[in-house]
């Protein structure tokens, strides 16, 4: 929907999708990383995770780490570089053709059809 705007662009960012608790050197979960509640990240886990999520929005698309391996090493951050000044996305990746042609695209799943699928799942689960 947004890949032939020039202005805005959305790209997902997937540094969190393969993730694994951080460890401790006894091979327990990693505390440190969590607030008191052991959900929530703590100051620590937040700082992880947002140079997770820089590295991502600085790698190119089709190249960006699926995993964050909780180092605390602020000396893994990626920097732009002077060839590449800019937040990766599809357009300046060159993952795809930069000319894209999407007038001719169909949606994948009719609107109609979810609003059937969900008048159905309303029904069913009151039957």
């Amino acid at each position: 929907r947004y890949e032939l705007r020039e202005d805005f662009a959305v790209v997902v960012q997937p540094f969190f999708r393969n993730t694994m608790l951080p460890l401790d050197s006894d091979g327990k979960p990693d505390l440190s990383f969590f607030a008191a509640d052991c959900f929530h990240f703590s100051e620590r886990g937040y700082a992880e995770m947002a140079m997770a999520l820089w590295n991502n929005m600085m790698e190119p698309i089709g190249e960006k780490q699926t995993y964050n391996n909780f180092t605390y090493d602020r000396s893994k951050l990626k920097c732009p570089n002077p060839e590449k000044p800019f937040l990766s996305t599809l357009r300046n990746s060159g993952f795809r053709n930069s000319a894209l042609n999407l007038d001719n695209s169909v949606p994948s799943v009719p609107y109609w059809a979810v609003i059937v699928a969900a008048v159905a799942g309303i029904l069913v689960g009151s039957l």
